[in-house]
Parts: structure tokens; sequence; C-alpha cells
């Protein structure tokens, strides 16, 4: 048995559980929230086979993809000022597999 743990956005979480289920596999969600958006996560943990690991992350990958966000960075010497806007990447899903 593995014991996959992933951390995607709340934009994301409804489309991969939709995704899971259809393929068969069922997942715990927990609230979480991190990161320097500080924006909400989900965690989502999910028990598998170790012969399902594979399709498992191949769901993730499909349904949660990267994509570009534009926010302002803001600068210790001036916190209280408009930040110059900056493109990050935001989106996707972080994957722990455990034994």
């Amino acid at each position: 048995m593995k014991l996959v743990i992933t951390v995607v956005e709340d934009n994301d979480v409804a489309f991969l559980m939709e995704a899971l289920i259809e393929n068969g596999f069922q997942a715990t969600r927990l609230a979480s929230t991190g990161g320097f958006l500080l924006q909400g996560n989900t965690t989502l943990l999910i028990g598998i086979q170790d012969s399902q690991v594979d399709a498992v992350i191949d769901v993730i990958r499909s349904t949660c993809a990267p994509r570009k966000k534009i926010i302002p960075q803001m600068t210790p010497e001036l916190p209280t000022a408009i930040g110059v806007p900056v493109e990050i990447e935001a989106g996707g899903a972080i994957v722990f597999v455990i034994d």
C-alpha cells in the first residue's frame, strides 16, 4: 500500500476529485493554507495499491496544470507602497508518495 499526499490549489480540487472518482480512486480532503501567496489549498490523502501510483499521478498531472499569475512584488523598504507586477507560475500540484 502507498499513501499519496497531494497539495493543490482550491481552484483545482473539485476537478481533481471528480477525475479521481471517475478513475476509481477515493481521497480524504483536508483544508490547508500555505505558500507565499497565502491562498487556500487543499491536501488530499489517497490510499492506493503500489501498482496504482503511476495512474494516480497521471490523473493529478492531467487535472492540475500550472498557470501564470500576476502579483505585486512588495519590497521590505516600502511595505505600504504599491508593488511592481511580477509574473509567477502558480497552480499545479505537490505530490508525496509514502510507503
